[in-house]
């Protein structure tokens, strides 16, 4: 086989659009985390988080019945200051249920122990309002249940 200069060409065009196209498919990187402040122990689990920036006044975290039935909750935030006005608990039967939260947050703390009424209980979802977020930077909130 004869290599002539327009084979040459062609090989060097194609092991370069071959490189490109690989870098092309490397994966994006994502932002580390640090250590969560509550841990997954005993039955505690995370069900969602939300970031935080001083555009947004309302998330909702959906849950629903698959992730199981729930006593208790507690709210963690980290990374920056939050302040939250309100939580509206909706139950699996359109039951709402708003506990008393107002509270600002420093970074990486996290509310006391919310218990639910009536027993283990299933969430279809949790809405978190905020206020302005102190400080600089996007707080990030956690719902944890168990």
């Amino acid at each position: 086989m004869q290599v002539t200069p327009r084979f040459l060409l062609l090989l060097s065009l194609t092991t370069s659009l071959a490189v490109t196209a690989g870098c092309a498919h490397q994966p994006e990187r994502r932002e580390v985390r640090q250590e969560p402040v509550l841990e997954a122990r005993g039955d505690w689990v995370k069900l969602g988080e939300r970031w935080v920036d001083s555009v947004h006044d309302r998330d909702v975290i959906h849950v629903g019945a698959r992730e199981g039935l729930y006593r208790r909750i507690r709210i963690v935030v980290e990374r920056s200051p939050l302040e939250m006005y309100d939580i509206l608990i909706t139950f699996g039967d359109g039951t709402p249920f708003s506990p008393n939260t107002r509270h600002v947050f420093d970074a990486d703390t996290h509310s006391h122990v919310i218990e639910l009424p009536g027993g283990p209980r299933v969430i279809r979802t949790v809405e978190f309002r905020y206020g302005k977020v102190p400080g600089e930077g996007r707080a990030l909130a956690e719902l944890w249940a168990e």
